[in-house]
């Protein structure tokens, strides 16, 4: 499997926040590029670092320019999904976040709600990163 592959989420995540280019080479994946803010940032090395291996194989300089007044200012769009019988945090980050490893993300945005990520209900609201 390329590099590429295998960091998926992380392109993934990347996508929309980041300017720049992800690319293979010398056995190295190279994130090169700026975000708006620190926690695109963070997103982006978070889902880097759901592979054991990313020390070896990354190579990131991304850069934090500063958000726009103007997305600054607009409203976060907030998004949910809501537990089916059947489901679990694992199965959900792989059907809405591309990557089953992203399930703690949404655990840690609904520990409101949430004391334990093997403990989901149908019909809970959950929010989505």
């Amino acid at each position: 499997m390329s590099l590429k592959g295998m960091y998926a989420y992380a392109i993934k995540t990347a996508q929309g926040t980041f300017h720049g280019s992800t690319e293979e080479r010398d056995g190295k994946l190279f994130f090169k590029g700026t975000v708006a803010t620190q926690d695109q940032k963070n997103d982006i090395w978070n889902a880097i670092k759901t592979i054991p291996t990313w020390q070896k194989d990354i190579v990131a300089d991304i850069q934090v320019t500063g958000a726009p007044a103007a997305a600054a200012a607009a409203p976060a769009v907030v998004k949910t999904y809501t537990v089916k019988a059947g489901d679990t945090l694992s199965g959900i980050a792989k059907a809405q976040l591309g990557s089953a490893a992203a399930y703690m993300k949404i655990f840690e945005l609904n520990k409101d709600q949430l004391s334990d990520p093997d403990k989901i209900k149908p019909g809970q609201e959950l929010r989505l990163p």
